[in-house]
């Protein structure tokens, strides 16, 4: 299904009133129908083009993104940002087509979902049983003597074999060969045991056969005489799971992957634009790669033998928007069911157990509050998550910055298509977590209160002058995002994110310099076995991060074993209060009226960096403001009287910060 050809030209915001059917993807609905305020809407174009001028191609960014949200099955936005080349002459369309990475492992474990629902493929059945050519594959292993101290490797069998299940939870033992986010946040305790998965992931660069020119059957012939990283079932590695499991869906359906992706979900959702190479009519959409060449394994632009499940298709906003909808609606769109609700409800369950440990990047874990299903990550904990959005959002990115998420509480669905060199500042920048903090600061503060009562009142001067100052609220851009904590209350110590869990404790990767504990005297590679007397051998990663948690100022005692020492030592560390400096509102008096602008790094509700916004009194505790939702504004006092905070629109939605700096300091 193709977009109008008047659709690739509307600027910003799409907000084309009247009636629409549902799942009506093609036009959208009214902004504020949907629940967006079109003005905060209108601020992520912006945002992206001030990335492009800061980042240029030289910096690994090509200068061209599109956007799209949908809510309710409803287009609430669809934007072209800059330009598709790197040399800036032609500009961004909307269906513009993107090498999309590793969002293809999304569609094939449909795929495979798919063959489930048909009864041809069983989650649980062993992998050998459609490609026996692994039945024999091997763990690696290392194990120490603890008398002699002297280490043996070599190769075991494993414990169970793995199983379809475990390719769709990346928890099988197959890697990928060495990538840059593998260290040093791995955990791993001695630097032989980094050199030895480091040796296992060379392997797999040196012997798999990847290659355009190649078949999946032949990579995976390739892979049989490597041994698995780990032990089926015990971790959680990203690696080649979702190309192997591509291999598995060819077996079980006799259909080619091309062929069957073809049938089976890019026909039934009319995803036009979809698939592993673009075909010579299409190339003029190409959107360039950020690096001078493309490389060879992902050019594009030719057919290709290897049908990559793991990372090989292409695709635009529109189509992949289609996709996400599916699943949004568990399974089905515009009458056509792919997969079936019971299907995408595992999908997006948590299939990780606690014993499951996790190697590798930071998307998946405690430290990061996700967790991984069959195919997505998960948000879990909105206390560590690293981006907005409800519990139970599942989303996942591609190499070159593609990303969408799907939040079924709110019915929302983002999708950012940008290309940028992973590793590259450029990429950084575009990567933050901005389109999903745009979008929920976007949404209406639901059933905005009457302003037909406020009676505008006189307030002191001196009483003025007690609300002025620095209001934190963490992380959080909206009443829906309950990301971080933002009571101001909560301590912070510098380790949270650089730490992992081992048998015997927590193993310090990288405290953040000049944090509380680093200022204590804990040190990267020390391993700390008691938090305030209390063991943590034999807990989870997130039970100590929660025991590291606590009120701001108050004193955490860690026993610590330092390497090269014998025994241990204590340590006290003083909790400090955690400033994001994500979300800030500074408060202040002009002309004898309190004015209001975001200081922080994102903006919210109707205030923004640069703009002054006047709060009228409604009484002396409280204020409301003549924008577009009717903000109110309450300050909080503590029990001496002494203004503490202040929350916008107080009820079901309301949003509190913590006063940091006040007037008088």
């Amino acid at each position: 299904m193709k977009l109008i050809a008047s659709l690739w030209s509307i600027p910003i915001v799409l907000c084309l009133s009247g009636p629409a059917s549902a799942d009506d993807l093609t036009a959208s609905g009214d902004a504020r129908s949907l629940g967006f305020s079109a003005a905060r809407l209108a601020r992520i174009a912006p945002w992206y083009q001030s990335r492009f001028d800061a980042f240029p191609p030289t910096e690994g960014l090509l200068p061209g993104a599109v956007v799209a949200i949908a809510k309710d099955g409803k287009l609430a936005y669809l934007q072209a940002v800059g330009f598709q080349d790197r040399a800036k002459t032609v500009p961004m369309q909307t269906n513009s087509i993107f090498w999309i990475a590793s969002m293809t492992k999304p569609v094939t474990s449909v795929a495979a979902m798919i063959l489930v629902d048909d009864g041809k493929l069983e989650l649980d059945a062993p992998v050998a049983r459609y490609l026996p050519e692994l039945a024999e594959m091997r763990v690696a292993f290392r194990k120490t003597d603890a008398a002699s101290g002297k280490t043996e490797y070599g190769l075991e069998p494993p414990k169970r074999p793995m199983t379809v299940r475990d390719l769709l939870r990346h928890t099988s033992g197959l890697v990928y060969p060495e990538m840059d986010f593998a260290y040093p946040e791995r955990g791993l305790s001695d630097p032989n045991d980094a050199q030895e998965i480091r040796t296992i992931h060379m392997l797999y660069g040196w012997r798999a056969v990847f290659r355009r020119d190649k078949t999946l059957a032949d990579f995976v012939s390739s892979l049989a005489s490597l041994p698995l990283a780990h032990q089926p079932g015990e971790v959680h590695e990203y690696g080649w799971n979702a190309d192997v499991l591509g291999r598995v869906v060819e077996v079980a359906s006799g259909q080619p992957l091309d062929q069957f992706l073809q049938e089976r979900i890019f026909a039934p959702l009319h995803m036009i634009d979809t698939g592993f190479y673009v075909p010579k009519e299409k190339l003029d959409r190409l959107v360039d790669s950020p690096m001078p060449e493309r490389p060879p394994i992902w050019d594009v632009t030719t057919p290709p033998k290897l049908f990559a499940g793991g990372g090989g298709l292409v695709s635009t906003a529109p189509d992949y928007l289609r996709f996400c909808q599916m699943l949004l609606n568990d399974g089905e769109l515009d009458g056509v069911r792919v997969l079936t609700a019971q299907a995408v409800k595992q999908m997006t369950t948590n299939a990780l157990s606690p014993d499951v440990r996790i190697f590798g990047g930071d998307e998946v874990g405690a430290r990061a509050g996700t967790t991984f299903g069959l195919g997505f990550g998960i948000r879990a904990n909105p206390v560590f998550s690293w981006i907005p959005g409800a519990v139970g959002s599942y989303s996942w990115a591609g190499l070159w910055g593609t990303y969408f998420w799907i939040d079924p509480a709110e019915k929302l669905i983002g999708l950012q298509m940008v290309q940028a060199t992973p590793g590259s500042k450029g990429r950084a920048a575009v990567i933050s977590a901005g389109i999903n903090r745009l979008t929920y600061g976007a949404l209406e503060v639901s059933q905005p209160p009457s302003t037909a009562s406020a009676v505008p009142a006189t307030v002191s001067p001196e009483v003025l002058a007690d609300y002025v100052g620095s209001y934190d609220f963490g992380s959080s851009v909206s009443s829906r995002d309950r990301q971080g904590l933002a009571d101001g209350k909560t301590g912070w110590l510098g380790i949270e994110a650089f730490v992992a869990m081992e048998p015997e404790g927590l193993r310090i990767n990288r405290p953040i310099a000049n944090s509380p504990a680093t200022r204590a005297g804990l040190a990267a590679g020390d391993l700390v076995t008691e938090l305030d007397g209390a063991p943590l051998k034999g807990l989870s990663l997130a039970d100590v991060l929660a025991r590291l948690r606590g009120p701001a100022d108050t004193t955490l005692k860690l026993k610590i074993v330092r390497k090269g020492e014998t025994g241990g030592s204590e340590l006290s560390v003083v909790r400090a209060a955690r400033r994001a400096n994500a979300v800030q509102l500074q408060l202040r008096v002009e002309q004898g009226r309190l004015v209001a602008e975001a200081t922080g790094a994102w903006p919210i509700l109707a205030f923004e960096h640069g703009k002054t916004t006047p709060l009228a009194a409604t009484s002396a505790n409280d204020f409301i403001v003549d924008d577009e939702d009717h903000t109110r504004i309450t300050f909080v006092r503590d029990a001496a009287g002494k203004v503490s905070g202040l929350i916008l629109n107080p009820g079901p939605f309301e949003q509190k910060a913590a006063l940091i700096v006040s007037g008088a300091n």
